[in-house]
């Protein structure tokens, strides 16, 4: 018997916006003649996320969180704008829902952002939004990632 969870292919939101729209639900559906409790709304929420209860749709939202892939104070490397850095991480934030994360890095040396030869344009600290791979959605003109982080 396999312990993995069988998810619909949909977006599922993290617990607590579950939990607040199962309250939108039970206000929306609680009439004073037949009044449902916060359980029977966590149910009929499950149920249009196409779960079969509660447990096992908190299961799939709890499975379906990525962690982010650095630490702050860690020493990192890859693809700046297709320049190579090291860097330390400074700050991370979390994105709610979107399994994205704020990182902000301070680059060893510093990356020179421009392409041309007849100037240049430094950065030591850069903000970015990586997924639990580490790369932006952000792309250059090329279509390569804006940051990608050596995993």
């Amino acid at each position: 018997m396999s312990n993995s969870i069988s998810v619909p292919n949909i977006s599922i939101p993290n617990i607590s916006v579950l939990k607040k729209q199962a309250a939108l639900l039970r206000a929306e559906k609680n009439l004073p003649a037949h009044p449902i409790s916060h359980s029977r709304a966590l149910e009929l929420l499950s149920h249009k996320y196409g779960f079969k209860d509660w447990n096992c749709l908190r299961a799939a939202a709890k499975a379906s969180v990525k962690k982010c892939p650095v630490s702050i104070g860690e020493q990192v490397s890859g693809l700046y704008l297709g320049q190579p850095f090291k860097a330390h991480v400074k700050s991370i934030s979390e994105i709610a829902i979107s399994n994205r994360f704020r990182v902000s890095f301070h680059f060893s040396d510093p990356v020179d952002v421009v392409t041309f030869e007849s100037f240049s344009s430094f950065r030591q600290r850069v903000t970015c939004t990586v997924n639990h791979e580490g790369v932006t959605d952000e792309k250059t003109s090329n279509g390569k990632p804006q940051l990608q982080l050596n995993m």
